[in-house]
């Protein structure tokens, strides 16, 4: 049996830029990307081949990336003065998006990750202050440092875990959500969602491609699993509806898209993924209770 191009988690981060590099390409994109062929490559292509003929529109990825293009753009106009990406991977906002060159901007990856990206950006400007931590986030003593570090002395930081949760059980995605809590610089907290219903359909039709990286965090109870840790739900947009606003629906994926989302605090039988800003609740007054 041939051996899948994705080693490990790492490693989808090549197929992601491959339908970055593809939507660039369109007539009409919802972004651009400049620099995703190259850092694609031939294992990106590799990997995207693989693909089973439904998913290799790549729409969910499409409509991933405009919408977070999007909320960054939304916590900018609101005061943002950091912008921490946990497991970056090969993404490339700080050098396409229009940004205010003042902007603290901290990526966070693995060591051989983050270096093969500083080699294949070498000769690209970013458009704000970028800075590169590299830290393993499943490691649970080394990520506090880690975010330490990232946050700095900022008090109205977005952070992003675009493609990470998925990929981390649910012990550490509770972990990671208690470490953000307990950091009084972070406002927003933005990551996508998938049901569990959605993770089975990506094993099927993903299941050679992600062999090496198995997909394990995809709560039935949805955004209700951060609710329980405390955190507040500001904004749930469907991947479906979004892409069906975008144009980028293939076939009879429309017709879906007249149909109402999912609620995303019951996904236990729902075909349902979808993009979540999280806001870090307020303190609570001295002597009162926080949230319950």
């Amino acid at each position: 049996m041939e051996e899948s191009p994705v080693s490990n988690v790492s490693d989808t981060a090549r197929w992601v830029a491959v339908y970055r590099a593809w939507e660039t390409a369109q007539p009409d994109p919802l972004f651009r990307d400049p620099f995703a062929e190259r850092l694609a490559g031939a294992q990106g292509l590799a990997s995207a081949a693989l693909m089973a003929p439904q998913a290799r529109n790549g729409w969910p990825i499409i409509a991933r990336t405009r919408i977070i293009d999007d909320l960054i753009a939304a916590a900018l106009a609101q005061g943002c003065d950091c912008v921490v990406n946990l497991a970056a991977g090969l993404d490339t906002r700080p050098y396409r998006l229009e940004l205010p060159a003042a902007l603290r901007w901290i990526e966070v990856d693995l060591p051989e990750l983050t270096q093969e990206k500083e080699r294949l950006l070498a000769d690209a400007l970013p458009r704000c202050r970028l800075q590169r931590i590299q830290g393993d986030l499943a490691d649970d003593r080394a990520r506090p440092r880690i975010l330490d570090e990232a946050m700095g002395a900022s008090t109205n930081a977005l952070i992003i875990t675009e493609g990470l949760l998925i990929y981390l059980d649910p012990a550490k995605v509770g972990a990671l959500a208690a470490d953000l809590q307990s950091r009084h610089g972070v406002r927003w907290w933005v990551m996508d969602l998938a049901s569990p219903a959605i993770a089975t359909m990506m094993r099927r039709t993903m299941g050679r491609l992600l062999s090496n990286a198995p997909l394990k965090f995809a709560p039935a109870d949805g955004v209700a699993f951060f609710e329980k840790l405390g955190w507040q739900v500001d904004k749930v947009e469907s991947l479906l509806h979004a892409a069906a606003r975008y144009n980028r629906l293939p076939g009879l994926l429309r017709l879906f898209a007249w149909f109402p989302a999912a609620d995303p605090r019951r996904l236990a039988h729902a075909r349902w993924s979808g993009i979540v800003r999280l806001v870090r609740p307020a303190p609570s007054p001295a002597g009162g209770r926080g949230p319950g």
